[in-house]
C-alpha cells in the first residue's frame, strides 16, 4: 500500500469528482433540512429554477438522486421500449455507455462508431438517419470525457431535428464547461451530473426534457419507476414543486450555493474561463513536445488529453503525480490506459491549478527518464494567461 505524506497538499485535477469551493463545503456542514418543511421546499424550488439558465432552456429540469449515469439511464428508460429503433453515437467510453444502455432496454440499435478521439460527423448522422428509416431517438455526447473531444452538438441537432427524431445528449462533464444552447439548438434532452462543472460532490443527476420528449415518454408507459420523467415532471410542476422521492437535501443546499456562484460569474464568462484554462493546458503540452489525443479541438474546454511518450511506462505517470506530488489526474481508460494523461479544468479551477499540474507533469516525465526542459510547459501556459490580460488566479469566487 502506497503511503502518501499527510503534509502533501492534495490537488484534484480529475474530470469528476472535481474540486468543491469552500463556501459550498461550508453549507454542507449546516444542519440537515427536512425536505417537506417550508425551508426544504423553498430550497428545492430555488435549485430547479436556477438550473434552467445553465442548460439554456425553459424546459423542466428533472432532478434525481443518482450519478450522471442515472440520468443517462433515465433517458433510455423513458424513450426506449423493446424494438424502438434508435441511433447511438459513440466515439469514446461514455458514448459507448449509450450503446450499452440501449442494448439493456432492448432497442433496435443502429450504431455510429467513428473511433475514439474522432469528432462525431453531423453529415454522417444525417446519412444514417436517411439510410435507416424509423429511427426515433438519437443518443450522442457533448464532451467525451475519455478523450477530451467536444462534439458539435449544434450541427448534430440541426440534422436530427430536420428528420423528425428526438436528440438526447450526454452533457455530464460538458454542462457548464462547454457551450451548450439547448433551446436555441433544438436539443430535446440534456442529461448531466453534479460532480463536474456544477462544483458539488457526486449524487445529483439531471434531465432537461423538452415537451416533445416528455410526450414521447408518456406514450411509452411502464418500464421505469424511480426515473419516470412523466411522474417527476408532474410533481415538480406543482406550486410549490414537490420531489417525488426523498432528495439529498445537503447536496441541494450545496448546489444552490454553487449555482449562485455561476450566476455571479455569468455563464458566458464561465465558458470563457474554461476556454482559457484549456488553451493554457494545450500550450503547456505543446511546449513539452507532447501531442494531444484525437482530432484537433479548440472547443475541448473540459479536459485535455495528452499523449504520453512511448519511451516511458505511461501507467506510472498518474501514480507518480498522485503519490509524489499530490496531484490526482486521470490516466487513459480501456485501450488508452497508459497512453494518455487527462488534465481536467472543469468547474472550480483557476490558472494556478494548471501551472501546478504542468509543473508536476514536467517533474514526473523527468523522473521516468523522458528528456524535459524544466519550466517549458509552465512558461508556455503563463504566457497564455498573460496574453489574455487576466489574473492567473482566475476562477469562480470562493
Amino acid at each position: 500500500m502506497t503511503t502518501i505524506n499527510p503534509f502533501t497538499k492534495q490537488i484534484l485535477m480529475t474530470a469528476g469528482p472535481t474540486p468543491v469551493p469552500p463556501r459550498v463545503l461550508a453549507v454542507m456542514a449546516e444542519p440537515v433540512l427536512y425536505h417537506r418543511a417550508p425551508a426544504g421546499v423553498a430550497l428545492y424550488a430555488s435549485v430547479l429554477d436556477r438550473l434552467r439558465p445553465i442548460f439554456r432552456t425553459q424546459n423542466d429540469v428533472l432532478a434525481f438522486a443518482s450519478s450522471g449515469s442515472g440520468a443517462m439511464d433515465s433517458a433510455v428508460a423513458n424513450l426506449v421500449r423493446p424494438g424502438t429503433k434508435v441511433l447511438a453515437c459513440a466515439a469514446g467510453k461514455f458514448g459507448e455507455r449509450w450503446i450499452e444502455l440501449c442494448e439493456a432496454y432492448g432497442a433496435e440499435l443502429v450504431r455510429y462508431e467513428p473511433g475514439w478521439g474522432t469528432r462525431l460527423d453531423a453529415q454522417e448522422i444525417a446519412r444514417l438517419l436517411d439510410a435507416e428509416p424509423g429511427i426515433e431517438v438519437v443518443f450522442a455526447t457533448l464532451s467525451e470525457t475519455s478523450t477530451g473531444i467536444v462534439h458539435d452538438v449544434e450541427a448534430i441537432a440541426a440534422v436530427v431535428r430536420e428528420r423528425g427524431a428526438l436528440l438526447a445528449i450526454d452533457a455530464v462533464s460538458g454542462l457548464g464547461a462547454a457551450q451548450l444552447e439547448q433551446d436555441a439548438w433544438g436539443v430535446d434532452v440534456v442529461v448531466a451530473g453534479s460532480q463536474k462543472a456544477l462544483m458539488i460532490p457526486p449524487g445529483l443527476a439531471f434531465a432537461s426534457v423538452s415537451q416533445r420528449a416528455l410526450d414521447a415518454a408518456a406514450a411509452k408507459p411502464g418500464g421505469r419507476y424511480y426515473f419516470d420523467w412523466v411522474q417527476t415532471a408532474k410533481q415538480q410542476r406543482k406550486d410549490p414543486p414537490n420531489s417525488p422521492f426523498t432528495p439529498p437535501v445537503t447536496l441541494l443546499a450545496a448546489l444552490d450555493v454553487a449555482l449562485g456562484m455561476i450566476e455571479e460569474e455569468g455563464i458566458e464568462n464561465v465558458w470563457e474561463r474554461h476556454a482559457l484554462l484549456a488553451r493554457a493546458t494545450r500550450a503547456g503540452a505543446a511546449a513539452l513536445g507532447l501531442e494531444l489525443y484525437g482530432d484537433p479541438d479548440d472547443r475541448a474546454n473540459v479536459v485535455t488529453a495528452i499523449v504520453l511518450p512511448d519511451s516511458i511506462d505511461g501507467k506510472q505517470v498518474p501514480k507518480i503525480l498522485r503519490d509524489a506530488y499530490g496531484i490526482t489526474a486521470n490516466g487513459g481508460q480501456s485501450q488508452l490506459a497508459g497512453k494518455i494523461l487527462r488534465i481536467a479544468h472543469c468547474g472550480y479551477f483557476g490558472g494556478f491549478d494548471i501551472l501546478t499540474s504542468l509543473s508536476g507533469l514536467e517533474m514526473t516525465l523527468a523522473q521516468l527518464g523522458h528528456p524535459v526542459e524544466q519550466g517549458a510547459g509552465v512558461g508556455a501556459a503563463q504566457r497564455v494567461f498573460l496574453e489574455a490580460g487576466v489574473p492567473v488566479a482566475t476562477g469562480s469566487p470562493a
